[in-house]
């Protein structure tokens, strides 16, 4: 089939990876960009060979593009998602789906009156690394899952990236920031989540910026910086997770899943690869398993790639909406249950996303 139209909206840092991989995937193609500042834009087109540099507002009314890539910074999502669908297009956002429940509920409902497809990052999860997990567990490697722990802490990014402001305000913090991967990964392991139970703070009220342009400038906090809690999923499972910005060093594993039968050390969500490590009663030590699944180096834009696929053939797509709704759900349930000190019962579900099929040519998703 003819490769489906994408234009980016959002030329920042991440998106080189996304523009790569227009030239890797064969059902997408990237064939315009635009961003508010033109010159990022005309620098990322001349960059990986774009021909087309629009306005945001042209390339959403664009009739030479069928989905749009949505790689604003994480307060823009919802608008211009809305804005995409509203102009009869597919979208694929980067991660969070949006900010609020509420601007998510509004996004999937648009879509769905629409009949146009809404997809979400992260697509880690599609890699060969948490597809192997995965694998594991449904064989009855681990026997039946009982926990699991996932970490991610650090001391945040102003030390390194060039413009961090927005993850210190209302939506970022490391549980919108981080979290995606994290629980991303764990609904993909075990199925959707039923309730969580956290506790939050904010230890440092103000950042200072190290890193340039902005050397020297201070932040002001707006979101908690550290979130620990319990999440209970509807299999039974229970896991513990802590994200924080207020770590120096760590460490702590990515995320361990634990079974009646044996223990899997999962690699770190954010990467498409890694080793995956098998305990089972009898071994001496962990066993490094071998990958059961292609992507195992970067390979952003593969669910993009797989919505693509789907568009076109029809079947549903793995990185879809209703799965970065319920991320979204958990994540501001760690801020309410933080801020009430109560369990938070989560009202989304989502159906389990299909494994990647074994066996696949690079470039391919079927």
């Amino acid at each position: 089939m003819k490769p489906l139209r994408v234009g980016v909206i959002g030329c920042g840092n991440i998106s080189d990876l996304y523009f790569e991989s227009g030239k890797r995937f064969n059902s997408f193609d990237i064939t315009a960009c635009a961003d508010i500042a033109k010159r990022a834009a005309r620098e990322k087109a001349k960059k990986h060979g774009i021909t087309k540099v629009m306005t945001p507002e042209a390339l959403l009314e664009s009739d030479e593009v069928d989905i749009v890539l949505n790689i604003t910074v994480p307060k823009a999502h919802a608008a211009i998602a809305r804005a995409a669908v509203a102009a009869g297009k597919h979208v694929y956002n980067e991660k969070p789906l949006t900010l609020t429940r509420e601007e998510g509920k509004a996004l999937l409902d648009e879509a769905k009156a629409k009949q146009v497809r809404v997809g979400c990052a992260p697509d880690t999860v599609l890699g060969a690394g948490i597809q192997t997990a995965r694998r594991l567990i449904d064989e009855g490697a681990i026997g039946v899952p009982v926990s699991a722990t996932a970490f991610m802490q650090c001391h945040g990014h102003e030390s390194w990236h060039p413009s961090p402001e927005f993850f210190y305000e209302a939506g970022g913090g490391p549980m919108f920031d981080m979290g995606p991967y994290y629980l991303t990964a764990l609904v993909t392991l075990f199925g959707p989540a039923v309730s969580v139970t956290a506790v939050t703070r904010t230890t440092f009220n103000e950042r200072l910026i190290t890193s340039e342009p902005k050397q020297g400038k201070r932040i002001t906090v707006e979101t908690p910086t550290h979130l620990a809690g319990m999440i209970e999923f509807k299999n039974g499972a229970v896991a513990t997770m802590i994200t924080s910005f207020d770590v120096w060093r760590a460490t702590l594993p990515c995320i361990e899943i634990h079974g009646t039968e044996g223990s899997l050390s999962v690699p770190d969500p954010n990467t498409f690869g890694g080793d995956v490590k098998l305990f089972q009663p009898g071994d001496a030590d962990w066993c490094i398993m071998p990958p059961m699944h292609a992507y195992g180096t970067q390979s952003r834009g593969l669910g993009l790639a797989d919505m693509a696929a789907a568009i076109q053939s029809g079947r549903p797509h793995r990185a879809e909406g209703a799965l970065a709704y319920h991320v979204l759900d958990i994540m501001q349930a760690f801020i309410d249950s933080g801020a009430s000190r109560a369990r938070f019962d989560l009202e989304s579900g989502c159906e389990r996303p299909l494994p990647m099929p074994p066996g696949l040519r690079d470039g391919y998703t079927d």
